[in-house]
């Protein structure tokens, strides 16, 4: 069974004794608060009353909330981009080009779910005006990251210029994230449709007879 995108898997945050269960506890209720609600609408008051550990607890495990947020999209790459997005493409298809067009089949179902709750990196960079600020690195290099991952799929498919289709890839995931925030929950697969399109004009011919 596919791991949801939106929770880290039981077990993986609640190793170790006490106090490593507190500060599982709290990024677990960073990870839930923030991916649905975003990094500025939650305080930490919010934090504190769904992990249920002291304020004095919290602050000892993360010294601000800028470091529970890059906390939070650490875990967020662990559990979103590598355990659930990768994992569910490699497991769907095995040529590279199949598992290019089966990221909207992985999109496809999140959409549908009654908990789809966005990118989270999206959102905060959205949310974090300053490029320069640490939160907004972080997120954009996640973001890159998964770039990377397209990136890889091309070059493996024979696409001569990986990183430029990439860059073409992401954005059609972006836009259809984006696309089925706003309530299209058909946005992947009309996603799919210009990705084929994309495919056919990027792959290298077959080779005559």
């Amino acid at each position: 069974m596919a791991t949801t995108p939106s929770r880290p898997r039981a077990g993986r945050a609640g190793r170790g004794a006490a106090a490593g269960g507190a500060r599982a506890r709290i990024l677990d209720a960073a990870y839930d608060l923030f991916s649905r609600r975003g990094i500025k609408a939650v305080g930490i008051d919010a934090i504190i009353e769904r992990s249920g550990v002291a304020r004095m607890t919290l602050y000892r495990h993360f010294r601000s909330k800028d470091e529970l947020v890059l906390a939070f999209l650490e875990r967020r790459e662990e559990v979103w981009t590598r355990d659930w997005l990768q994992a569910e493409v490699e497991r769907r298809a095995t040529e590279p080009s199949e598992r290019l067009l089966a990221i909207f089949d992985v999109f496809d179902a999140w959409f549908r779910r009654g908990d789809f709750e966005g990118c989270a990196f999206i959102s905060v960079t959205l949310e974090t005006a300053d490029a320069g600020d640490r939160i907004y690195r972080a997120s954009a290099s996640y973001l890159a990251g998964i770039r990377t991952f397209i990136e890889d799929l091309a070059r493996r498919a024979g696409i001569r210029r990986a990183d430029d289709f990439a860059r073409k890839w992401h954005i059609l995931m972006k836009g259809s994230i984006v696309a089925a925030r706003e309530g299209d929950q058909d946005a992947a697969r009309r996603a799919q449709d210009v990705g084929r399109l994309l495919l056919v004009a990027e792959l290298p011919a077959a080779p005559a007879g």
